[in-house]
Formats: structure tokens, C-alpha cells, sequence
């Protein structure tokens, strides 16, 4: 008989009425947290994907940094499942906290220097 498996693990992530703008503010300030997030809302469409899935030219602990910044300011959702972790963006709760905010961010144009050459679709 198969072991039942576990569902995702959410990590820790503020609640929306937690959502600081400085803070928001403060993790977009980085030009690589704004390309991770746009990345994710264009290229993904707002949907789940592997944090590798997201295709900028920076070492892995430097993008996992960035993740848990953006994590931590409440503007992704991340979920680990063994050696894989997935991202999202919390786009109904920012826009709740936030109106028009991730707007911007969608019609932000990401630097062709941030992104691998071979980025994934």
C-alpha cells in the first residue's frame, strides 16, 4: 500500500491586514525582486511555478534571498514540497491592500540583462 503523501508546506507569509507598504515598497525597490514578480505575473499569468522556473541570470542563493524577501513582504506565497518550492503571487491580497500596485508592476519592462539567455517559458 502506497504511504500517503503530504500536502505542500506554505511557508510563513504575512496575513493581509499585516501587508506594511514600506515594506512592499522597500522589496520592490530591488530591480531583481520587481523582475521576479513581474515574471510572475506576466509570464506565468499569476499562476504557481518553481522558484528555477523564473530564468534571471543570478546565483541561487542570491534569487533565494530575493524570494524570501518578496515572501516575506507578503507579495508572493511560496510552498515547499520536498526539494521543490513553488511561488505564486498573492494577487488578490495585494490588490485588496493595494489597489493598482501590481498594475505598475505588470507594465514595468524587465532589463534584457537580468534574464538567462535560455529563459524558461
Amino acid at each position: 500500500m502506497p504511504e500517503s503523501v503530504d500536502a505542500p508546506e506554505r511557508l510563513p507569509q504575512p496575513s493581509v491586514a499585516e501587508l506594511d507598504l514600506p515594506v512592499v515598497m522597500d522589496a520592490l525597490s530591488d530591480p531583481i525582486r520587481l523582475a521576479i514578480l513581474h515574471r510572475y505575473l506576466v509570464d506565468a499569468a499569476g499562476g504557481i511555478r518553481s522558484c528555477g522556473w523564473v530564468g534571471i541570470d543570478r546565483p541561487k542563493s542570491t534569487l533565494t534571498h530575493h524570494f524570501r524577501v518578496l515572501r516575506e513582504a507578503g507579495l508572493l506565497e511560496q510552498h515547499q514540497e520536498g526539494l521543490t518550492r513553488s511561488s505564486r503571487v498573492r494577487i488578490d491580497d495585494v490588490q485588496q491592500r493595494f489597489p493598482g500596485l501590481l498594475d505598475l508592476v505588470f507594465a514595468w519592462e524587465v532589463p534584457a540583462a537580468l534574464m538567462r539567455e535560455d529563459v524558461p517559458a
